[in-house]
C-alpha cells in the first residue's frame, strides 16, 4: 500500500465525517491535529458558506491549516463561557471496538482533550491502519505529557504500572534534546501490554486493574494521571458527547466530563476507497 493510498483513505474519511456532521449554521467547530484533519478542513472549507463559524484549534499545526483555508481561527481561552462546540474533529492514532482513542503521536493530546471535552460531539477521522479491537494493538506506547522536572519520577512510577520502556520523547534532531509541548512540557511514551476493553474484563480475559498484568482502558488511564507531574494522558475514553450532554442536563457540572471523551463516530478510510463507520452499535 503506497503512500498516495493511504492519503486517499484518509481523504475519503474526512469527506464523509465532514458530510455527516459538519453544519453549515454551527457556531464554534474544534479541529484537531495531524495529517488527516488537513483533509477534513478541505472538505469543511468547500461546504462552509458562514463566515461567522469560529474554528478552535488543538496546537500551532491546526491553527495554520485553519488560517490557509480562509477560516477564522478561535483560540480555546477565548471561548464564552458556557459555550460549548458544535462538533470537534480530529485524528487518533489507534481506536479499539469500544471506540477509546490513543492520541498524542504528534504531541498535542492536553489541547485535543480540552477541545473535545468541550464539544457536544467528537468526531474521528482516521485511515484503515488504526481501527483496531484493543488499543496499543500496532501503535505501541500511550503518550503521556509530563513537566519537565518531573520526567525520571514519572518514568519510574510508570515502571511500576508495568510499563516495560517509558521513554523520553525526543526531537528528530537528538542533539536538540527532548521535544515540547506547546506547554513547554515533554513527552513520555510508555509501553504497555494491549490494553483490555471493558467487555474484555467481563468475559474474565483479565482483572484489568494491573494486578495480574492486565490493564482495561479507563483503569490505566486514570492511574496514570494520578501520577503527580503528568498533565495529561492520551488515552481518550468515558463518554461519548451526547451521553455527556444528557447526564449534565441531569445532574448539572457536577457531571463534568473527562477523560477526553470517545467519538459519537470514527470514520476509517479503507485501502479499496470505501468508508467504515465505527459507532456504539457496531461498524457499517
Amino acid at each position: 500500500m503506497t503512500d498516495t493510498n493511504v492519503e486517499a483513505a484518509k481523504r475519503a474519511a474526512g469527506q464523509q465525517a465532514v458530510a455527516d456532521h459538519f453544519d453549515a449554521n454551527a457556531s464554534y467547530v474544534g479541529i484537531g491535529s495531524g495529517t488527516t484533519i488537513v483533509y477534513v478542513v478541505e472538505a469543511i472549507k468547500e461546504r462552509s458558506t458562514n463566515p461567522a463559524i469560529r474554528f478552535v484549534p488543538t496546537g500551532y499545526q491546526s491553527r495554520q491549516v485553519i488560517i490557509n483555508a480562509g477560516l477564522t481561527p478561535l483560540g480555546f481561552d477565548s471561548l464564552p463561557d458556557g459555550v460549548m462546540l458544535d462538533v470537534a474533529f480530529d485524528g487518533a492514532d489507534e481506536v479499539d471496538s469500544e471506540l477509546n482513542c490513543i492520541k498524542g503521536g504528534g504531541a498535542c493530546l492536553f489541547q485535543e482533550k480540552l477541545v473535545a471535552e468541550r464539544a457536544k460531539k467528537f468526531v474521528c477521522v482516521a485511515d484503515y491502519r488504526k481501527r483496531q479491537d484493543r488499543l496499543l494493538t500496532q501503535w505501541p506506547t500511550i503518550p503521556i505529557e509530563v513537566a519537565p522536572l518531573s520526567q525520571n519520577k514519572v518514568a519510574a512510577a510508570l515502571k511500576t504500572l508495568g510499563s516495560t520502556n517509558p521513554k523520553l520523547r525526543t526531537t528528530l534532531l537528538d542533539k536538540s534534546g527532548p521535544l515540547k509541548t506547546d506547554q513547554d512540557f515533554y513527552i513520555i511514551d510508555a509501553a504497555f501490554p494491549t490494553l483490555l476493553t471493558r467487555k474484555d474484563v467481563q468475559e474474565g480475559r483479565g482483572k484489568g486493574d494491573g494486578s495480574d498484568g492486565t490493564w482495561e482502558v479507563n483503569n490505566i488511564a486514570k492511574a496514570i494521571k494520578s501520577l503527580t507531574g503528568v498533565l495529561e494522558v492520551g488515552i481518550f475514553s468515558g463518554l461519548n458527547g451526547l451521553d455527556a450532554q444528557a447526564l449534565r442536563e441531569k445532574d448539572g457540572e457536577r457531571s463534568a466530563v473527562s477523560g477526553g471523551q470517545v467519538p459519537v463516530a470514527v470514520y476509517f478510510g479503507m485501502q479499496d476507497g470505501s468508508v467504515v463507520v465505527r459507532t456504539a452499535d457496531g461498524e457499517h
